[in-house]
Formats: structure tokens, C-alpha cells, sequence
């Protein structure tokens, strides 16, 4: 909250960034009209920016029970299980998760066991239970799996699974995701979620390299993907999730300069691409994967240049004084590309056709550098940082055709390149708020902000689209 001070000697108070404002004590009639105005324009672009995002609607309570092992053996699994679907329903967006803390002490761990009132009632208050059991062996774990609707108990459930494999907690993990995942579906109206995906992100590995690598999208599973002992930057997964264009350095006519590198998730090794003169970053794919869209100087002035995936005639697009760099082509409709300029002087926001046309400057309210454009799956919004004046790189979503804005971090570090969730309601970071540079999760609206790593220094972060 900011303090100031009207023409009348009254003190009036605003909160920063997206929130409403909160108490106005100057009389001035213009004054006050201004503060209605700012109030409804605020509120308004949340509103626009919630519904954008799917985080307007009304959250359906869910309880999961704990999960039954059937052995002693099978305890710590039945731990991970339900803890891992706990966490992803939590973080879901679109589900109210009921306190465990709240439950009956009844165990339910098959239909049979399932006395509805004492779940309805409060302070559980759930509409719906998802609950199972868990066997294991030194070869199998087996999992059951149920979601019904409390208020329709002698009804079918909305789910029944078994899941089978190795008894290993990787596979318990990504079980535990696909449950989850299917009871957003379920309860959504086939909402994607996002317990399956991945998240590529660039890791330092010490003497100044920089590799890429990956994680489950809570930030379990982090391992090693390239090894070229060189620097690594911007990796962004093709729409299909099977490579990972990325910024490398790597010789090119005797000269090591920056390229644009493709690692194949299938073959597990970087392959082949064309290199060039100059320097080359920033790669993104078409909506349908069949074409690479990245900066280049190729030709001196670092500008926009587009190709097929085995881009061996690449044709420019951008013409200008300035730089061009950091395209991010809409996911939805494949017409339209954001991209970051300075042929104004510094760095802002464009938006152009797919085919180089109709370039047109995103008008932001003040000065400041504009960086790392990101579009949202369904292609309304954009989320970027934003450098204003006197200030820290923070992150904004804006919906173009309105230009309404929405802050999603303030006095929280240094925070920069934004990707979306396949779901649209959820976005990765880099983040200094907690010292070093790490990856950081958060709900598109800016709330439930968690720390993906914690070791080293981590930047880059793309979220896959499976």
C-alpha cells in the first residue's frame, strides 16, 4: 500500500499493481471521479483476465482420503499417492480442496466403505471424495482409484481406475498425476491440467556452462538433458513435446556464435540444424510445429527470420534499425507473432502477422523496457516483464485488443520469462525473490507462488504443452 496526499491536505491511499483501490479521503469531486475510474478499469481487466484464464469460475470442494496400503510395504507409496494427487488438486486453479484435518476418521479405501453424510456434512463439506487403496510387490504396484459424487452416492462413479507397474516412485508419482489430472477433467468439463507435463528450464553447471534440463511440473524428477559443456539458453518445446529448440554456442566457419540448437526427447541427443553467420537466439515454433520462427543477424541487423523445421532457405520477415528478437507466435490462431523491439529506442512490445505485415506497437501506459512476450494457450493474452521506471523486471498479462493490464508480481525480486500452462491458468518463472535466480510456479491471477528449485542458479523456464 502507497501513501499520498491530495490537493485538499486529506491523506487518500491505492494499492500497487492490480488490486482495487482500497480507501479514498479527498473530497475533490474530479479526484474522486479519477478514482472511480481507475477502480472500474481495474477491476474490469481483472475480471477480463480471470474469465482468460478459466480462474472466474466457481471451485467444486473436493476431499481426498488417504489412500489404504494393503501391507506394510506399501505404506510409504500410498503416502506418495496421496500426496502427490493432494498437491496437484491444490494447485489445480479450478478445485477447493477440503482440509484434511476435517475429515471423518472413518477409513475409505473401497465403495463399500463410503458413508457419504459424514463427508457432506460439515466442516468437510465436500461434493465430492476421491479415495482408493494401494498393494505392492517387489514387481508390481497396484493401485485403485475412485471419485464419486457425494450428493449421488448410489450413482456409478465418476472414476474408477487401476493403475498397474513398477513399484518405483516414479511411477507411483506420475499415477498419482493422471488421477489427478482426471478428476479436473471430470469435474471441469474436460479442462486440461497439467500433472502430466514438463518443464524444461537452463541450469548452471559450473566453469560459466550452462546445460539444459528438465522437471515434473511440481518440480520432482529434475535431471540433465544436454551435455555440450557450453552455454545453453531459451529452450521452447515443439507442440508436440518430442524436441526442444534452444539458444547454444557452437562453431560455425571457424567462429563460435550463438545458434539455434535442436534436442530430439525421442532419440535423447541433441540432432542436427543448420547453423548461420551472425547470431541466432530465441527460437519459436508454429502453432503445428512445422515451422521455426527466431532472431538472427544473418544479415547484420539482428531481425526476424522464419523456416521449416529443417530451415534451409529461412526468410526474414522484420525490416527495421532495431533489434529483433524474443518471438512468441500465438498458439491459438498461428496469425499472429509478439515479438520485442528497440527501433523506437528501447526495448517493447510488437505484435505482426505470421508473414511479416501489419506491425503494430503494444502501447503500455509508461516508459520502461518490455521483454519475454508469452502468449496464453488459448491466445487472448500475453504475459511478459516489464521493466517500468524505476523499477524491477515484474510480470504482466495484457489482453491485446483491450490493452488492459494486470500485475502479477511486485517488490518480490527480479522476475522474468514467463511461460504458460497447457491449462492457461497456471504460469513458470524466473525468480530472484529468494536470492539466487530459481524457477518458480504461480496461478495466472499472480496467487500460490511455489518454488520449483532451490540448489544453483536456474533461469529459462518453458512449460510443454503435454
Amino acid at each position: 500500500m502507497s501513501r499520498s496526499r491530495c490537493s485538499k491536505g486529506l491523506d487518500f491511499s491505492v494499492t500497487k499493481g492490480g488490486n482495487l483501490l482500497k480507501s479514498v479521503r479527498c473530497l475533490g469531486p474530479l479526484f474522486f471521479v479519477a478514482v472511480i475510474v481507475l477502480s472500474c478499469r481495474s477491476a474490469w481487466a481483472q475480471d477480463r483476465i480471470r474469465t482468460g484464464t478459466g480462474l472466474g469460475q466457481t471451485k467444486i470442494r473436493v476431499a481426498l482420503a488417504d489412500f489404504g496400503p494393503r501391507s506394510a510395504t506399501a505404506k510409504p507409496h500410498a503416502s506418495l499417492f496421496t500426496q502427490v494427487v493432494r498437491d496437484d488438486l491444490q494447485f489445480s486453479g479450478v478445485v477447493e480442496l477440503a482440509s484434511p484435518s476435517f475429515y471423518p476418521s472413518q477409513p475409505t479405501t473401497v465403495p463399500a466403505e463410503l458413508k457419504a453424510p459424514a463427508w457432506i456434512e460439515q466442516p468437510t463439506n465436500a461434493s465430492y471424495i476421491g479415495f482408493g487403496n494401494l498393494t505392492e510387490s517387489t514387481s508390481e504396484v497396484t493401485i485403485q482409484a475412485w471419485l464419486f459424487d457425494l450428493r449421488n452416492p448410489s450413482s456409478p462413479p465418476v472414476i474408477g481406475k487401476v493403475y498397474r507397474g513398477a513399484p518405483t516412485d516414479l511411477q507411483v508419482r506420475k499415477y498419482a498425476h493422471d488421477f489427478a489430472d482426471e478428476i479436473i477433467s471430470k469435474l471441469t468439463g474436460g479442462s486440461p491440467s497439467v500433472g502430466s507435463t514438463q518443464i524444461a528450464f537452463v541450469r548452471a553447471t559450473g566453469n560459466g556452462n550452462k546445460e539444459i534440463w528438465v522437471m515434473d511440473y511440481d518440480g520432482a524428477n529434475q535431471h540433465q538433458l544436454t551435455s555440450l559443456h557450453s552455454i545453453a539458453l531459451t529452450p521452447r518445446w515443439s507442440p508436440d513435446g518430442s524436441r526442444i529448440a534452444f539458444t547454444c554456442y557452437a562453431p560455425y566457419k571457424g567462429v563460435v556464435s550463438a545458434q539455434i540448437c535442436m534436442y530430439s526427447m525421442d532419440s535423447g541427443k541433441v540432432i542436427a540444424f543448420p547453423r548461420f553467420v551472425g547470431t541466432n537466439i530465441t527460437p519459436t515454433w508454429s502453432a503445428d510445429g512445422t515451422q521455426i520462427l527466431f532472431s538472427s543477424s544473418m544479415q547484420g541487423n539482428p531481425e526476424l527470420y522464419v523456416c521449416d523445421v529443417n530451415c534451409l532457405h529461412p526468410k526474414r520477415l522484420t525490416h527495421s534499425s532495431g533489434a529483433n528478437m524474443s518471438p512468441a507466435w500465438n498458439p491459438k490462431t498461428g496469425q499472429t507473432v509478439a515479438f520485442v523491439s528497440d527501433r523506437g529506442g528501447t526495448p517493447q512490445l510488437y505484435l505482426m502477422n505470421a508473414d511479416g505485415t501489419g506491425v503494430s506497437k503494444l502501447d503500455l501506459p509508461d516508459k520502461g523496457y518490455v521483454i519475454d512476450p508469452a502468449w496464453s494457450p488459448n491466445g487472448q493474452l500475453l504475459g511478459f516483464s516489464w521493466r517500468r521506471p524505476n523499477d524491477n523486471y515484474d510480470l504482466y498479462i495484457v489482453e491485446p485488443t483491450s490493452q488492459q493490464l494486470l500485475e502479477l508480481t511486485r517488490d518480490q525480486g527480479r522476475n522474468e520469462r514467463p511461460s504458460w500452462a497447457p491449462d492457461g491458468r497456471h504460469l513458470v518463472l524466473e525468480s530472484t525473490r529468494s536470492g539466487e535466480r530459481q524457477i518458480w510456479t504461480m496461478l495466472a491471477d499472480g496467487s500460490q507462488a511455489h518454488q520449483l528449485t532451490t540448489s544453483g542458479h536456474n533461469e529459462s523456464p518453458n512449460w510443454s504443452t503435454h
